[in-house]
Protein backbone atom coordinates (compact mmCIF):
# COMPACT_ATOMS: atom_id res chain seq x y z
CA UNK A 1 0.00 0.00 0.00
CA UNK A 2 1.24 3.26 -1.08
CA UNK A 3 0.70 4.58 2.48
CA UNK A 4 2.24 2.22 4.59
CA UNK A 5 4.70 3.54 6.67
CA UNK A 6 6.71 3.34 9.15
CA UNK A 7 6.46 3.98 12.91
CA UNK A 8 9.07 2.68 14.70
CA UNK A 9 11.92 0.23 13.61
CA UNK A 10 13.76 -1.42 16.83
CA UNK A 11 14.63 -4.57 14.83
CA UNK A 12 11.72 -6.31 17.23
CA UNK A 13 12.69 -9.75 17.12
CA UNK A 14 9.07 -10.70 17.37
CA UNK A 15 7.27 -8.02 17.79
CA UNK A 16 3.89 -8.65 19.17
CA UNK A 17 0.64 -7.84 21.08
CA UNK A 18 -0.15 -4.09 20.23
CA UNK A 19 -3.16 -2.21 22.32
CA UNK A 20 -4.54 0.65 21.98
CA UNK A 21 -5.53 2.97 24.76
CA UNK A 22 -8.00 5.54 23.78
CA UNK A 23 -7.85 7.62 26.85
CA UNK A 24 -4.06 8.17 26.29
CA UNK A 25 -3.81 8.05 22.48
CA UNK A 26 -0.91 5.62 23.27
CA UNK A 27 -0.16 2.15 21.61
CA UNK A 28 1.84 -0.03 23.60
CA UNK A 29 3.20 -3.29 22.32
CA UNK A 30 6.36 -5.67 22.72
CA UNK A 31 9.05 -7.55 21.38
CA UNK A 32 8.14 -10.86 22.76
CA UNK A 33 11.46 -12.57 21.68
CA UNK A 34 13.65 -9.72 22.60
CA UNK A 35 11.68 -9.32 25.84
CA UNK A 36 11.12 -5.23 25.38
CA UNK A 37 7.87 -3.22 26.51
CA UNK A 38 7.47 0.12 23.91
CA UNK A 39 4.92 2.94 23.77
CA UNK A 40 4.13 4.81 21.05
CA UNK A 41 2.28 8.50 22.02
CA UNK A 42 0.06 9.20 18.96
CA UNK A 43 0.16 13.17 19.96
CA UNK A 44 4.02 13.68 20.39
CA UNK A 45 4.38 10.92 17.55
CA UNK A 46 7.52 9.40 19.53
CA UNK A 47 8.69 5.94 20.88
CA UNK A 48 9.39 5.28 24.15
CA UNK A 49 11.23 1.68 25.32
CA UNK A 50 9.14 1.22 28.81
CA UNK A 51 11.05 -2.07 30.29
CA UNK A 52 13.59 -4.53 29.33
CA UNK A 53 13.67 -7.94 30.72
CA UNK A 54 9.95 -8.59 30.52
CA UNK A 55 8.58 -11.28 28.31
CA UNK A 56 5.00 -10.03 27.24
CA UNK A 57 3.26 -12.37 24.65
CA UNK A 58 -0.33 -10.72 25.22
CA UNK A 59 -1.51 -7.79 26.54
CA UNK A 60 -4.61 -6.19 27.88
CA UNK A 61 -5.52 -2.68 29.57
CA UNK A 62 -6.76 -3.35 33.11
CA UNK A 63 -9.63 -1.13 34.20
CA UNK A 64 -7.57 -0.84 37.57
CA UNK A 65 -4.71 0.59 35.82
CA UNK A 66 -1.68 -0.69 34.23
CA UNK A 67 -1.91 -4.26 32.32
CA UNK A 68 -3.03 -7.72 32.12
CA UNK A 69 -0.18 -10.02 30.77
CA UNK A 70 0.09 -13.51 29.54
CA UNK A 71 3.20 -14.91 28.82
CA UNK A 72 4.98 -18.18 28.84
CA UNK A 73 4.94 -18.44 32.18
CA UNK A 74 1.51 -17.62 32.89
CA UNK A 75 -0.98 -14.43 33.96
CA UNK A 76 0.59 -11.40 35.41
CA UNK A 77 -0.62 -8.09 36.99
CA UNK A 78 2.39 -5.30 35.87
CA UNK A 79 1.73 -1.19 36.40
CA UNK A 80 3.87 -1.03 33.24
CA UNK A 81 7.40 -0.23 35.25
CA UNK A 82 7.60 -2.44 38.35
CA UNK A 83 8.05 -6.16 39.26
CA UNK A 84 4.88 -7.91 37.69
CA UNK A 85 2.63 -9.91 40.26
CA UNK A 86 1.71 -13.75 39.26
CA UNK A 87 -2.24 -14.20 39.33
CA UNK A 88 -2.05 -17.70 37.67
CA UNK A 89 0.33 -20.32 36.56
CA UNK A 90 -1.80 -23.63 36.07
CA UNK A 91 -5.51 -24.22 35.92
CA UNK A 92 -7.11 -27.29 36.00
CA UNK A 93 -4.03 -28.96 36.02
CA UNK A 94 -3.15 -27.75 33.07
CA UNK A 95 0.33 -25.45 33.10
CA UNK A 96 -0.78 -21.86 31.31
CA UNK A 97 2.12 -21.45 28.62
CA UNK A 98 0.40 -18.75 27.02
CA UNK A 99 0.34 -16.64 23.81
CA UNK A 100 -2.10 -13.61 23.26
CA UNK A 101 -5.09 -12.84 25.17
CA UNK A 102 -7.98 -10.25 25.37
CA UNK A 103 -10.41 -8.84 27.44
CA UNK A 104 -14.09 -9.62 27.27
CA UNK A 105 -17.04 -7.25 27.58
CA UNK A 106 -17.17 -8.22 31.71
CA UNK A 107 -13.17 -7.49 31.99
CA UNK A 108 -12.58 -11.12 32.33
CA UNK A 109 -9.37 -12.24 29.93
CA UNK A 110 -9.27 -15.04 27.41
CA UNK A 111 -6.31 -16.70 26.22
CA UNK A 112 -4.67 -19.54 24.77
CA UNK A 113 -1.96 -22.16 25.60
CA UNK A 114 0.86 -23.57 23.27
CA UNK A 115 3.47 -25.87 23.09
CA UNK A 116 3.99 -27.01 19.04
CA UNK A 117 7.21 -28.42 18.92
CA UNK A 118 7.88 -29.94 15.46
CA UNK A 119 10.34 -31.91 16.55
CA UNK A 120 8.69 -34.45 18.82
CA UNK A 121 4.81 -35.18 20.21
CA UNK A 122 3.96 -32.35 22.17
CA UNK A 123 0.94 -31.30 24.30
CA UNK A 124 -1.95 -29.52 23.08
CA UNK A 125 -3.10 -26.22 24.30
CA UNK A 126 -6.07 -24.75 25.51
CA UNK A 127 -8.54 -21.91 25.88
CA UNK A 128 -8.48 -20.20 29.26
CA UNK A 129 -11.01 -17.73 30.60
CA UNK A 130 -9.43 -15.77 33.56
CA UNK A 131 -12.53 -14.74 35.98
CA UNK A 132 -12.47 -11.08 37.61
CA UNK A 133 -11.88 -12.34 40.93
CA UNK A 134 -9.26 -14.52 39.77
CA UNK A 135 -10.24 -18.36 39.10
CA UNK A 136 -9.37 -19.88 36.02
CA UNK A 137 -11.14 -22.18 33.69
CA UNK A 138 -11.02 -24.38 30.97
CA UNK A 139 -13.17 -23.30 27.54
CA UNK A 140 -11.81 -25.95 24.73
CA UNK A 141 -8.85 -28.07 24.37
CA UNK A 142 -6.93 -29.62 21.30
CA UNK A 143 -5.30 -26.35 20.28
CA UNK A 144 -1.42 -26.87 18.49
CA UNK A 145 -0.37 -22.80 18.70
CA UNK A 146 -2.67 -20.67 20.25
CA UNK A 147 -2.84 -17.40 19.06
CA UNK A 148 -5.34 -13.96 18.06
CA UNK A 149 -8.33 -13.33 19.87
CA UNK A 150 -10.84 -10.88 19.17
CA UNK A 151 -14.87 -10.27 19.72
CA UNK A 152 -17.28 -9.63 17.62
CA UNK A 153 -18.58 -5.48 17.46
CA UNK A 154 -21.60 -7.62 19.89
CA UNK A 155 -19.45 -9.28 22.39
CA UNK A 156 -21.48 -12.37 20.99
CA UNK A 157 -18.99 -13.90 19.22
CA UNK A 158 -15.08 -14.74 19.86
CA UNK A 159 -12.87 -15.62 17.24
CA UNK A 160 -9.92 -17.59 17.87
CA UNK A 161 -6.86 -18.55 15.80
CA UNK A 162 -4.63 -22.32 15.86
CA UNK A 163 -1.88 -21.09 13.53
CA UNK A 164 -0.76 -24.45 12.75
CA UNK A 165 -3.72 -25.73 11.50
CA UNK A 166 -4.10 -22.21 9.84
CA UNK A 167 -7.74 -21.89 10.88
CA UNK A 168 -9.86 -19.38 12.82
CA UNK A 169 -12.58 -20.61 14.90
CA UNK A 170 -15.67 -19.17 16.40
CA UNK A 171 -17.55 -19.35 19.54
CA UNK A 172 -20.98 -18.24 20.16
CA UNK A 173 -19.97 -16.54 23.78
CA UNK A 174 -22.06 -16.10 26.58
CA UNK A 175 -21.46 -12.53 28.01
CA UNK A 176 -23.04 -12.77 31.23
CA UNK A 177 -21.33 -16.28 31.99
CA UNK A 178 -18.40 -16.30 30.03
CA UNK A 179 -18.68 -19.97 28.54
CA UNK A 180 -18.58 -20.95 24.71
CA UNK A 181 -20.69 -23.18 22.60
CA UNK A 182 -21.02 -24.24 18.81
CA UNK A 183 -17.30 -24.12 17.97
CA UNK A 184 -16.99 -23.74 14.12
CA UNK A 185 -13.94 -23.18 11.96
CA UNK A 186 -14.77 -19.72 9.93
CA UNK A 187 -11.75 -19.18 8.35
CA UNK A 188 -8.47 -21.90 6.54
CA UNK A 189 -5.90 -20.30 5.22
CA UNK A 190 -4.50 -21.91 2.29
CA UNK A 191 -1.17 -24.11 2.51
CA UNK A 192 -0.11 -21.52 -0.35
CA UNK A 193 -0.58 -18.66 1.97
CA UNK A 194 0.82 -17.29 5.39
CA UNK A 195 -0.07 -18.81 8.61
CA UNK A 196 -3.32 -16.63 10.98
CA UNK A 197 -1.32 -14.87 13.92
CA UNK A 198 -2.67 -12.00 15.33
CA UNK A 199 -6.13 -11.21 14.88
CA UNK A 200 -8.99 -7.79 15.57
CA UNK A 201 -11.84 -7.24 14.61
CA UNK A 202 -13.78 -3.94 13.04
CA UNK A 203 -16.42 -2.01 14.09
CA UNK A 204 -18.16 -3.62 10.62
CA UNK A 205 -17.71 -7.19 12.24
CA UNK A 206 -14.68 -7.74 9.66
CA UNK A 207 -11.63 -9.70 11.03
CA UNK A 208 -8.20 -8.81 10.26
CA UNK A 209 -5.57 -11.50 10.84
CA UNK A 210 -1.79 -10.85 10.37
CA UNK A 211 -0.17 -13.70 8.22
CA UNK A 212 3.02 -15.07 9.33
CA UNK A 213 5.01 -15.60 5.98
CA UNK A 214 1.97 -14.11 4.40
CA UNK A 215 3.79 -10.28 3.99
CA UNK A 216 0.04 -9.13 4.80
CA UNK A 217 -2.83 -8.73 7.24
CA UNK A 218 -5.98 -9.97 5.47
CA UNK A 219 -9.57 -8.80 6.02
CA UNK A 220 -12.66 -11.01 6.29
CA UNK A 221 -16.34 -10.41 6.48
CA UNK A 222 -18.32 -11.94 9.11
CA UNK A 223 -19.30 -15.09 6.66
CA UNK A 224 -15.29 -15.79 6.68
CA UNK A 225 -14.49 -14.52 2.86
CA UNK A 226 -11.40 -12.95 2.31
CA UNK A 227 -13.03 -9.06 1.23
CA UNK A 228 -8.91 -8.05 0.72
CA UNK A 229 -4.97 -8.14 1.84
CA UNK A 230 -2.77 -5.22 2.64
CA UNK A 231 0.59 -6.07 1.52
CA UNK A 232 3.45 -5.13 4.34
CA UNK A 233 7.03 -5.55 3.49
CA UNK A 234 7.63 -8.13 6.21
CA UNK A 235 7.56 -11.92 5.44
CA UNK A 236 7.14 -12.80 9.21
CA UNK A 237 3.75 -9.74 9.93
CA UNK A 238 2.86 -11.01 13.21
CA UNK A 239 0.22 -8.98 14.67
CA UNK A 240 -2.61 -5.77 14.61
CA UNK A 241 -4.99 -3.07 16.34
CA UNK A 242 -6.88 -0.22 15.43
CA UNK A 243 -5.95 2.73 16.67
CA UNK A 244 -5.40 6.79 16.34
CA UNK A 245 -8.26 9.70 17.10
CA UNK A 246 -10.91 8.11 14.90
CA UNK A 247 -9.45 4.57 15.28
CA UNK A 248 -8.82 4.19 11.91
CA UNK A 249 -5.38 4.32 11.93
CA UNK A 250 -3.74 0.39 11.76
CA UNK A 251 -0.63 -0.67 13.47
CA UNK A 252 1.31 -3.92 12.53
CA UNK A 253 3.80 -5.78 13.83
CA UNK A 254 6.49 -7.92 12.59
CA UNK A 255 9.53 -10.36 13.22
CA UNK A 256 13.13 -9.33 12.67
CA UNK A 257 14.34 -13.22 13.47
CA UNK A 258 13.17 -16.02 10.73
CA UNK A 259 11.44 -18.59 12.42
CA UNK A 260 11.58 -21.35 9.87
CA UNK A 261 8.44 -24.14 10.63
CA UNK A 262 7.29 -27.38 9.13
CA UNK A 263 4.20 -25.21 8.20
CA UNK A 264 5.64 -22.95 5.72
CA UNK A 265 3.70 -22.57 2.56
CA UNK A 266 5.38 -23.96 -0.74
CA UNK A 267 8.43 -21.96 -1.78
CA UNK A 268 9.02 -20.04 1.00
CA UNK A 269 12.25 -18.42 1.48
CA UNK A 270 13.53 -18.86 5.12
CA UNK A 271 17.33 -17.53 4.64
CA UNK A 272 16.81 -14.13 2.89
CA UNK A 273 14.77 -11.16 2.14
CA UNK A 274 13.53 -9.19 4.86
CA UNK A 275 11.73 -10.72 8.15
CA UNK A 276 10.66 -7.56 9.63
CA UNK A 277 11.35 -6.08 13.45
CA UNK A 278 9.35 -2.72 12.35
CA UNK A 279 5.66 -1.71 13.38
CA UNK A 280 3.82 -0.36 10.35
CA UNK A 281 1.09 2.11 10.28
CA UNK A 282 -1.67 2.49 8.00
CA UNK A 283 -5.00 4.11 7.44
CA UNK A 284 -7.54 2.40 4.42
CA UNK A 285 -10.15 4.88 6.45
CA UNK A 286 -11.89 1.55 8.02
CA UNK A 287 -13.06 1.93 11.40
CA UNK A 288 -11.94 -0.27 14.51
CA UNK A 289 -13.57 -0.16 17.44
CA UNK A 290 -12.08 -0.02 20.88
CA UNK A 291 -10.93 -3.39 22.45
CA UNK A 292 -12.14 -4.32 26.01
CA UNK A 293 -10.22 -3.58 29.16
CA UNK A 294 -9.64 -6.62 31.79
CA UNK A 295 -10.72 -5.82 35.17
CA UNK A 296 -8.83 -8.23 37.30
CA UNK A 297 -8.98 -6.87 41.05
CA UNK A 298 -7.83 -9.61 42.85
CA UNK A 299 -4.60 -9.95 45.01
CA UNK A 300 -2.15 -11.96 43.13
CA UNK A 301 -1.65 -15.20 44.59
CA UNK A 302 2.29 -14.62 44.84
CA UNK A 303 4.84 -12.49 43.17
CA UNK A 304 6.83 -14.32 40.82
CA UNK A 305 10.62 -14.43 42.53
CA UNK A 306 12.60 -14.73 39.22
CA UNK A 307 12.64 -11.97 36.22
CA UNK A 308 9.95 -12.25 33.77
CA UNK A 309 12.30 -14.64 31.11
CA UNK A 310 12.47 -17.29 33.68
CA UNK A 311 11.69 -20.27 33.08
CA UNK A 312 13.15 -19.34 29.46
CA UNK A 313 13.44 -22.17 26.50
CA UNK A 314 14.90 -22.02 23.13
CA UNK A 315 11.35 -21.90 21.26
CA UNK A 316 10.06 -18.78 20.25
CA UNK A 317 5.96 -18.13 19.51
CA UNK A 318 4.58 -16.32 16.80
Amino acid sequence: MSNLTVIADHGDVCGEAPVWDVAKQKLYWADCAGLKFFCYDWRTKKTKLLKEDVEVNGCALNDAGGFVVTNNSGIWLWDGTGAPTLVVAQAEGATCRLNDCIADPKGRVLTGSWFYDPTKDYELGRLFCLDTNGSIRVLDEGFHLANGLGFSPDGRTLYFTDSFKRTIHAYDYDIDSGHVRNVRVIIKVADTAGLPDGLTVDAEGFIWSAEWYGSCVARYDPDGKLERRINTPAKQTSSLTFGGPNLTDIFVTSAAKSEPMPVMPPGYDPQSGYFGGALFHVNVGIQGKPEYKANIRVEPSEQYPRSWDEPKTDDEII
